[in-house]
């Protein structure tokens, strides 16, 4: 590897970690809610909730939203950045899940125009409509290619969504990392069908996500924001 690709690998790994002051390890999506009502209990039923939000979602949504970010910031074209974040807003289906878009988005935006990234300061208030926009122009900025962005987003999402699992069932750490091992083909699969979607077919309906995440926000007792 070069140099640059060498920095390239370790801003993705920085921008995947979960150190990253954006707040991702505070949401459940309605794992908290699920494993309440008995919908996730264990391995076997977090493994299937989960791939089914990577078969949907991830796949169809989350992915082809990001790559049509990076190619935005490529263009430096902020309406284009800005729509995309309005139509991934638009797809959330619950109150919390757009309320946890918007604090993500805000979060990762002041943390880019803090690290002094070009045009995260002119563009701050289209970079704070959702996580993504700005995951998006600091990978194209730092030279991450596009599949390798994605990758990482894909990774981080779907490990942030596995250690909301463990705490709340609870399972122990390796049960954790048995999940992750058993969804990586899945997950990286769906990253290579969601860069390559036409836009007519983007979209995911995700009910029991919709429901989980609604009864969530008057669920007595909470661990997590959403």
């Amino acid at each position: 590897m070069s140099g640059q690709a060498d920095t390239a690998l370790l801003r993705l790994l920085q921008l995947c970690s979960g150190t990253l002051p954006i707040g991702g390890f505070t949401y459940s999506q309605g794992i908290e809610w699920a494993v309440e009502c008995g919908w996730i209990k264990d391995q076997a039923t977090l493994t299937e909730w989960l791939t089914d939000l990577v078969d949907t979602s991830l796949a169809q949504v989350e992915i082809p939203v990001l790559a049509r970010q990076y190619r935005a910031c490529e263009q430096a074209d902020v309406d284009a950045l800005g729509y995309w974040s309005d139509w991934l807003m638009a797809s959330r289906e619950s109150r919390e899940l757009r309320d946890e878009e918007g604090n993500r988005g805000r979060a990762l935006a002041s943390l880019l125009v803090d690290l002094e990234l070009p045009k995260a300061a002119e563009w701050r208030d289209t970079l704070s409509g959702c996580q993504s926009a700005g995951f998006a122009l600091a990978a194209q900025r730092w030279a991450i290619p596009l599949p390798q962005a994605a990758q990482g987003l894909a990774w981080t999402w779907l490990e942030n969504l596995t250690l909301a699992g463990v705490k709340l069932i609870p399972l122990g750490q390796t049960a954790g990392q048995r999940v992750l091992h058993a969804l990586s083909d899945t997950a990286s699969l769906a990253v290579q069908r969601g860069l390559v979607i036409r836009d007519e077919d983007m979209g995911a309906s995700c009910p029991a996500l919709a429901i989980a995440s609604s009864r969530h926000e008057t669920q007595y007792t909470r661990l997590f924001r959403s």
